[in-house]
């Protein structure tokens, strides 16, 4: 028995599971060989939408079809909030697909570890898999969202010449992937503090909501001045938000500089948002 365990470090195996292991370990050779898991995650989530409804995926067009028909109706008619010359439908319908998205990603994602102590506590694959399920199973939501928005674009581009995109709608790939690394850092940060903290969950919902009256959702930037419009610009999402509708738009604000800063954020916040799961989940099945 000695001599095996003497030659342990020097074998070959194909898993190794070890009970300690840096909090800096951003083992993504390790997710890349559970892919297949992954997919069975990402379809799993998608069914269960589906599953006991109606309509199935058709609920998925009348939510952003609600939400911009009600934010049209209160504060385009009756707050009188002016959309510029970009159309009041185009413009509620991008901002409610962009933010149901992150914030539906990053409240599936928060409760990573809470709505699967169970599964956690039986058998071992990279935790990192559930959170990266929700935000690939979103993409399919908010692709089935964005082609109803594609739709009503295209009438306003070709049919009452409302619109007049850019170039720069070919960078729209890369608005969406930060916004997806985002949804997913602030998520595994808060699934990883709920863990301990209990009382954060009932403060998620609330700054939820909060941060989408910071975000040009409803209000353009460019009626935003003076102080208020800082508060605006440190939103990371809010750069990313606006270069989506510049470029299908032609207009809005496009700044490098804060695009720069919300990649910058993203990524800084990221690395901590791993780093800290990483650590919490050594020992959370004792706490959750």
């Amino acid at each position: 028995m000695t001599d095996k365990s003497a030659n342990y470090d020097s074998e070959n195996w194909d898993i190794r599971i070890a009970a300690h292991r840096s909090v800096v370990d951003f083992n993504f050779k390790e997710l890349w060989r559970y892919r297949d898991l992954l997919m069975m995650f990402v379809k799993k989530d998608i069914i269960t939408v589906y599953k006991q409804t109606i309509l199935g995926p058709i609920w998925f067009i009348i939510q952003p079809v609600l939400t911009s028909f009600m934010f049209f109706f209160i504060f385009n008619s009756i707050a009188k909030i002016s959309t510029g010359t970009v159309p009041s439908v185009l413009f509620y319908l991008i901002g409610t697909t962009l933010w149901s998205y992150f914030s539906d990603t990053l409240n599936i994602t928060s409760k990573t570890f809470t709505d699967n102590a169970s599964v956690f506590g039986k058998v071992y694959f990279p935790r990192l898999i559930l959170p990266f399920s929700k935000v690939v199973s979103g993409l399919v939501k908010f692709l089935i969202q964005f082609s109803l928005f594609l739709a009503v674009w295209l009438y306003y581009v070709f049919i009452e010449h409302a619109v007049t995109p850019n170039w720069y709608i070919l960078l729209t790939p890369l608005w969406l992937f930060i916004i997806v690394l985002l949804s997913l850092a602030f998520g595994i940060i808060i699934t990883s503090l709920t863990t301990k903290y209990r009382d954060l969950i009932f403060l998620i919902g609330f700054g939820v909501q909060l941060a989408m009256y910071l975000t040009p959702v409803i209000i353009p930037l460019d009626q935003v001045s003076g102080s208020k419009k800082i508060f605006f610009q440190i939103n990371p999402l809010t750069s990313l938000f606006e270069a989506f509708k510049y470029g299908f738009f032609g207009q809005g604000s496009f700044e490098p500089f804060w695009l720069m800063y919300s990649a910058g954020f993203t990524l800084v916040l990221l690395i901590f948002g791993i780093i800290i799961f990483n650590k919490v989940e050594k020992r959370f099945i004792d706490t959750v």
